[in-house]
C-alpha cells in the first residue's frame, strides 16, 4: 500500500480494489482541502433521528453534498433552513462507502439574502408575539371609499398602475400621492414620515406599494419603524409590496395584504357598472314595492269607503234609540201606576168589609206614603232616563262628522260625491269640487295647488 496518496501508481499495471481507491481519494481531498469557505444555498435538508444533518449546497450552476454532525448542528440549528443563503466552512472529503464527494462543516454561518431572512424572521416573530399581527386590529376596507391616499414612489409604474385601475374603475374617487422613497438607507424615515402625513389627512384608505426587486430592495418595507408607523395608523391600509411571492413585514401589520399594487387598486376601487346595475336593481325593486304598496292602500281605501256610512243615518238610528227608550219608560211607569190603582183598589175593597175607620186611616196613611214614594220613584226614573239620554246625545255630538262641521271644516269631495279629497295627488287644476260645510254646499274649481312643506 502506498503511504503517499499522491505517489503515482507504478509503471507495472498496480490494481485496486474500490475501497483502496476510495480511501486514496478521500485522503487526497483532505490534504489539499483541509479548510475551505463555500457560500451557497441550502436545499434538500435531512435530519435523521442521529442529530446529523445533511443537506446540499448549490449555486446557479452547481451543487455539493454536506454533512455536519450533531454537536455542531445543535449549535447552529436556526440557519439550517432550505432557501437560506449561507457560508460554510470544513473539509472536503469523500464518502467511501458510496463514493459521493461531500464537505464535512464545523462551522455555518448566514451570508447575503439569508442573514436578511434571519433578521426577518426574528423581527416578524417578535412583532407578532406583541400582538401586532392579530386578526382583531384589522379594520375593515371602506365599501365606497371617495378619497384614497397613495404612499409610493412618483416615479416608477406603480403609481401608473393605480391610477389606471381607478380610471377604469371609479373615476369618481379622488387619489392623492404621498410621495416617499421605497428603497434605499432614506427610505424607512421618509415612509414613516409618509404614514404620519397621511394618517392625519384622513383619508378613507391608504396604499402603501413598491414594484417587486429582491430582498434587499424591500428591505426598508421590513424595519421596525416602518411596521409600528402602519399598526398606529387609524386609517385602513392596504400593503401591495413587490410581487405576489414577496412577503414583507408590513404585508402582516397592514390591514389587507394584496399580492400586486394593481390588485391593492381593484381592492378599494368599487366597480362602477356593477354599482350602476345595483343601482337599476335597487330602482325596479322600489317600483315594484311602491306600486304594491299603492294597490294594497287602494283596496283598503275601498273597503274603508265601503264600510262608511252617512252621518245622517246614524244621527236617525241615534234618534229611533231614544224614542224606543221614551216609550219603555212611559210604558213602565203606566204599568206602574196600574199597579198602584190595583192596589188601591184592592185596599178600599178590604176596607169596606172591615168597616174599621181606624183601619181606614192607616191604610189612607199607607196609601199617601206609597203616592210620595211613587211620585218620588217616578220623578228618579224619569230624570235618570234624561241624563242617559243626555250622555248619549253628547257622545253622538261628540262622533259626529256634523260637529265638525259647525266649527268651521268643510267635506271635499268630487262632483258626484262619489271620492272624498283627502290628498292633493287626487285632484288637478281646474277641476270642480263639491265642498260641504254646516249650512250647505259649494262649487269650486282648483286655481293652484301648494304642496306642504316638510320641515
Amino acid at each position: 500500500m502506498l503511504t503517499d496518496p499522491f505517489q503515482r501508481l507504478g509503471l507495472d499495471r498496480e490494481i485496486l480494489s474500490v475501497s483502496q481507491l476510495n480511501q486514496r481519494a478521500r485522503t487526497l481531498l483532505e490534504d489539499v482541502f483541509p479548510h475551505v469557505w463555500v457560500e451557497g444555498e441550502l436545499s434538500n435538508i435531512a435530519r435523521p433521528v442521529s442529530g446529523h444533518v445533511y443537506f446540499t449546497l448549490k449555486d446557479r450552476n452547481a451543487q455539493v453534498r454536506c454533512a455536519i454532525f450533531r454537536q455542531q448542528a445543535s449549535r447552529v440549528r436556526d440557519l439550517l433552513r432550505d432557501g437560506l443563503l449561507v457560508r460554510v466552512r470544513g473539509r472536503v472529503s469523500l464518502y467511501e462507502g458510496r463514493g459521493d464527494y461531500q464537505m464535512i462543516l464545523d462551522s455555518v454561518e448566514a451570508a447575503g439574502d439569508g442573514a436578511l431572512r434571519l433578521a426577518f424572521e426574528a423581527l416578524k416573530n417578535a412583532l407578532q408575539a406583541e400582538g401586532l399581527f392579530a386578526q382583531e386590529r384589522k379594520r375593515a376596507l371602506p365599501q365606497y371609499p371617495q378619497r384614497i391616499g397613495v404612499i409610493t414612489s412618483p416615479s416608477g409604474a406603480v403609481l401608473h398602475d393605480i391610477v389606471s385601475v381607478f380610471a377604469r374603475r371609479a373615476p369618481h374617487v379622488q387619489l392623492t400621492l404621498i410621495p416617499t422613497a421605497v428603497q434605499g438607507h432614506a427610505a424607512t424615515t421618509q415612509i414613516v414620515q409618509a404614514l404620519a402625513l397621511a394618517d392625519r389627512a384622513q383619508y378613507d384608505a391608504l396604499i402603501l406599494a413598491r414594484g417587486g426587486g429582491s430582498l434587499e430592495d424591500l428591505w426598508c418595507f421590513n424595519e421596525q419603524a416602518v411596521a409600528r408607523a402602519i399598526a398606529n395608523c387609524q386609517t385602513p391600509i392596504v400593503s401591495a409590496i413587490g410581487h405576489e411571492i414577496d412577503i414583507s413585514i408590513s404585508d402582516f401589520v397592514a390591514d389587507v395584504r394584496a399580492p400586486t399594487p394593481s390588485a391593492a387598486a381593484e381592492l378599494l376601487a368599487p366597480d362602477r357598472s356593477e354599482l350602476l346595475q345595483q343601482l337599476r336593481n335597487s330602482e325596479r325593486q322600489l317600483g315594484l314595492r311602491t306600486n304594491e304598496a299603492l294597490t294594497r292602500k287602494r283596496i283598503q281605501l275601498q273597503h274603508l269607503r265601503q264600510r262608511l256610512r252617512h252621518p245622517r243615518e246614524r244621527l236617525q238610528q241615534h234618534s229611533q234609540r231614544l224614542d224606543d227608550l221614551s216609550l219603555r219608560l212611559t210604558r213602565a211607569m203606566q204599568a206602574c201606576l196600574q199597579r198602584r190603582k190595583q192596589s188601591v183598589k184592592h185596599l178600599h175593597a178590604r176596607l169596606a168589609v172591615q168597616h174599621s175607620q181606624e183601619s181606614i186611616s192607616a191604610y189612607q196613611l199607607q196609601l199617601n206614603t206609597l203616592r210620595q214614594r211613587l211620585a218620588r220613584a217616578s220623578k228618579y226614573n224619569l230624570n235618570q232616563a234624561k241624563q242617559s239620554l243626555h250622555s248619549l246625545l253628547q257622545t253622538l255630538q261628540a262622533v259626529s262628522p256634523l260637529a265638525t262641521l259647525e266649527r268651521g271644516y268643510s267635506i271635499l269631495s268630487s262632483t258626484d260625491e262619489q271620492q272624498v279629497i283627502s290628498s292633493i295627488n287626487a285632484v288637478q287644476l281646474g277641476q270642480t269640487l263639491h265642498a260641504r260645510l254646516a249650512d250647505g254646499y259649494l262649487t269650486l274649481r282648483i286655481e293652484d295647488i301648494t304642496a306642504k312643506q316638510n320641515n
